[in-house]
């Protein structure tokens, strides 16, 4: 049984709080927004508290938090307070050392662009540049900004409603969609830790919207009990269509590697793993039904 430790956010220190959320809730993207104050100051600064929550209208939301040591604001707060604009630059594995570098927390009225080494982009309809090094530029127009506390540590959300996008060409496949694996993106974890998304660490789950799946439940309690097959094994399988058949199950007593499993005077307990074992390969070899239908082979039955 696994050992499980709770702990309460009021008994804990900030910054000891922030840690424990910050290594949990990973990884987070990174916003690398780009603002600027009345009097045409520029600022660039990332933020991991960011993501999208609407697709129409397009909106993505970030929080630059009230610094904890001092309970001071953000230069980029500040910003869209004045002029409520903003560009959000998506960051790629080329440019993680430099956006990290611009997070330096400069006087205000330094560009961190110049700092950092990147280059201003104008903007087609907001007065803030773009980094032109970022693989995918969000134009933003900030519709809301709503403070969630006024102590050390408390985000404020900006609402960030896109009104333009673009898009490196690199990044794009044959069919002008952006290929996930050209990305190279990037994304916060805890403390100075970060995760890259490359080709090797990619993986597809298809989504269960075109038809509904049987669910977990509807597997042999042996299934959904054993110590071999994984959560990710008892998913796949139910999210298949529809149970095995009796002719299918028939068809799989017969394979010779099953009756070989009955045969060799195996305990149940044996049998029922060694069919596990067979469930698994299938479904590493994709034959999900394959997969499916031995669970229902059972030594007592």
């Amino acid at each position: 049984m696994a050992l499980i430790r709770s702990l309460d956010p009021q008994l804990m220190s900030i910054p000891d709080l922030q840690s424990c959320l910050q290594h949990g809730i990973a990884p987070r993207p990174i916003c690398f927004v780009s603002t600027i104050s009345k009097t045409g100051a520029v600022n660039l600064s990332p933020f991991s508290f960011f993501n999208m929550f609407s697709t129409m209208p397009p909106v993505c939301i970030f929080s630059p938090s009230r610094r904890v040591r001092d309970n001071t604001i953000k230069h980029s707060l500040e910003n869209v307070l004045e002029v409520p604009e903003a560009v959000i630059n998506v960051v790629n594995y080329n440019m993680v050392q430099q956006v990290s570098l611009s997070s330096t927390e400069y006087p205000r009225g330094i560009n961190e662009f110049e700092k950092a080494g990147f280059t201003m982009e104008a903007s087609e309809l907001v007065r803030p540049p773009r980094v032109l090094e970022s693989p995918m530029q969000l134009e933003c127009k900030v519709t809301e900004i709503k403070p969630l506390g006024e102590g050390p540590g408390a985000g404020n959300l900006v609402f960030a409603e896109v009104v333009r996008i673009h898009i490196r060409e690199e990044v794009l496949d044959q069919n002008g969609h952006i290929d996930q694996a050209k990305m190279d993106l990037v994304a916060r974890l805890g403390a100075n830790w970060y995760c890259r998304v490359t080709n090797d660490n990619l993986f597809e789950v298809e989504k269960p919207l075109r038809s509904m799946g049987i669910g977990v439940d509807a597997l042999p309690s042996h299934a959904r009990q054993s110590s071999i097959l994984t959560g990710n094994d008892l998913g796949r399988l139910g999210n298949m269509e529809r149970l095995p058949s009796e002719k299918q199950i028939a068809a799989m007593a017969q394979l010779p590697e099953i009756m070989a499993i009955f045969n060799t005077g195996l305990s149940t307990q044996k049998c029922v793993e060694q069919l596990h074992l067979f469930a698994q390969a299938r479904i590493k070899e994709n034959d999900l039904e394959q997969a499916l239908t031995v669970l229902w082979l059972h030594p007592n039955q």
